[in-house]
């Protein structure tokens, strides 16, 4: 034995944390609450170091609802949720919420185990090259070689998932590599603070300077806003200025929908009343808007709106996207200096004659009984139950768009919606992380019945953790998103039906609570004692989507009388 190999061999006999012990420290410096995922042989030294962890693991039932949990953990947060998984298929099937994160702009960190390094060059059981699989869906994808670089690798990882535009990392750890002994001189990163951006004052300058010649200006709120918590400066903004107030669904609540100068919603297929307002204007201010959300091309196709945009980042690249300005730093900042420097401008009353026919056919439906239920009055009865500060997560599908449409928010991160990578089976997941985390609030779950029973096997997870979640389920015995669109497009639909399980049997079968709505007038009480129960419930609506036709017919029917008058 040389003289090297004995100064080795002495500090692995000194050492007192391997590469696992040492992770699970670094994610403790880190403030981690919650790691969500399933145990597997190669990270069973990783599992056996969580034991006397403060970290709290939680074991679901299927990766990619480790993954969705840690996704709205991030949204709801701002700080990057940590799910966890075994090599092979345990990390693809990690993939699906991981890219989902990523596209939403929600910090996430992926942790996975790998095989051994002494097998990577063979064809070996299990194996294949989870990093370079995971680099299209994360903003940092890396895997541990050296003991010595395990608290950097999690430090950067945290440093990427929470920097704007937050997103997922990955980092790998092959199983060999976990019990490798640490040395003595490595201790976790410390996270530093990093000091906040503000605007150069000549961009303030332009912008106001914009603003004070248009006319019928609008502003276009997005995610980012939500995530810089600009909610106030953006509402005093508006009021000040009288210029009103669009937000994309993932930015709903960012002003309260009963505020004057909120005009809802924008982002469903069909073109609304908010593209009707945002197409009239002289210009669009956006603050915070990301076009993964609602693409320039479906507000701006003739590239003709001048565009203020006000962000923590430059606008991206496109060419139905180019603002006359960019103001980059933080945005309640930037919006309380651009605030000083304009004068209010006349009142939209265009603009609010047009929100109140959004209001008349909203609360049109609010006295309805017919059954099946239609989805607006569904919404409308949701809206009264859950409360101001309750929490609706809302699946992917037909249902989403009604509750882009019709399910009004007063609070920003009170609806939450994957609307970036928009993916089906999300919901009962983030609900039950909403819950964790705000167990005095209501929490709904909306899935369609084709989004339930993607990750319906969650159930049991939120009856074993205690996060008593409703979940609403809009039944129609199909895929009815994909109907629709096949009902436009070609006037008639294919391949999307099926048959349901009893949901009231299935609630019973995971120890929850099961209810059935077989007339409209029963909705509200079955909400109501839903939300008392102290374990998961699940509701079963079967729902009307006759109204998803009528509402592409109505929509257009608002455009042709547009065109008529002009």
């Amino acid at each position: 034995m040389n003289m090297i190999e004995i100064v080795e061999e002495e500090k692995e006999e000194t050492s007192c944390y391997n590469v696992a012990q040492m992770l699970v420290k670094s994610l403790e410096q880190e403030k981690v609450k919650y790691i969500f995922g399933i145990p597997g042989e190669e990270n069973l030294e990783i599992m056996h170091a969580l034991r006397n962890s403060s970290i709290q693991f939680i074991t679901v039932r299927h990766e990619q609802g480790a993954a969705f949990m840690a996704d709205v953990y991030g949204r709801l947060t701002g700080k990057a949720g940590i799910c966890l998984s075994t090599l092979g298929p345990g990390a693809t099937n990690l993939v699906t919420g991981v890219a989902d994160a990523h596209s939403d702009g929600a910090p996430l960190i992926a942790i996975t185990g790998q095989v051994g390094t002494e097998r990577m060059h063979i064809t070996s059981h299990q194996f294949l090259d989870i990093v370079k699989m995971f680099e299209p869906i994360t903003k940092r994808s890396k895997q541990v070689v050296n003991p010595d670089s395990i608290c950097e690798i999690v430090r950067l990882a945290f440093k990427y998932a929470e920097s704007e535009k937050p997103g997922a990392c990955l980092i790998d750890i092959p199983v060999n590599v976990s019990k490798m002994k640490v040395p003595e001189t490595e201790v976790p990163m410390i996270k530093r603070i990093i000091p906040k951006e503000y605007a150069e004052l000549e961009t303030i300058e332009i912008a106001a300077g914009a603003i004070f010649t248009a006319r019928k200006p609008v502003i276009l709120a997005g995610s980012g806003a939500i995530r810089s918590n600009a909610s106030e400066a953006i509402t005093q903004l508006a009021e000040k200025l009288h210029i009103p107030v669009i937000n994309t669904m993932m930015a709903k609540g960012i002003i309260s929908y009963d505020n004057p100068y909120s005009m809802w919603t924008i982002g469903i297929p069909q073109k609304d009343y908010a593209n009707k307002i945002i197409e009239g204007a002289d210009l669009v201010i956006t603050i915070g808007y990301d076009i993964v959300e609602y693409a320039p091309s479906k507000w701006n196709s003739n590239r003709d709106i001048p565009i203020i945009h006000i962000d923590t980042r430059p606008a991206h690249i496109n060419k139905y996207y180019q603002p006359l300005v960019d103001i980059i730093g933080e945005i309640p900042s930037s919006l309380e200096r651009l605030s000083k420097r304009v004068s209010p401008k006349d009142e939209p009353l265009e603009t609010f004659a047009i929100k109140k026919q959004m209001e008349d056919e909203h609360y049109s439906y609010e006295n309805d009984d017919s059954y099946p239920m239609k989805p607006q009055k569904v919404l409308i009865d949701l809206r009264n139950a859950v409360g101001k500060d309750g929490i609706l997560i809302s699946d992917v599908g037909a249902h989403k768009m009604w509750i882009a449409r019709h399910f009004n928010c007063f609070l920003p991160n009170t609806c939450i919606i994957s609307n970036g990578f928009a993916s089906m089976g999300i919901a009962i997941p983030g609900a039950i992380v909403a819950k964790l985390l705000n167990p005095l609030k209501r929490v709904i779950a909306v899935c369609g019945d084709g989004g339930f029973m993607m990750n319906c096997q969650e159930m049991e997870t939120a009856f074993r953790i205690g996060t008593p979640i409703v979940v609403l389920i809009f039944n129609d015995s199909s895929y009815g998103l994909i109907k629709w669109k096949q009902l436009d497009q070609y006037g008639q639909d294919c391949f999307v039906d099926f048959d349901n399980p009893d949901f009231v049997k299935f609630a019973e079968s995971m120890n929850c609570k099961g209810y059935r709505v077989e007339k409209a007038e029963d909705f509200s009480a079955i909400l109501e004692e839903a939300f008392q129960q102290n374990v998961p419930s699940i509701i079963d609506c079967r729902i009307d989507y006759n109204e998803n036709m009528k509402l592409t017919k109505h929509l257009k029917e608002i455009y042709c009388e547009d065109m008529k008058k002009v």
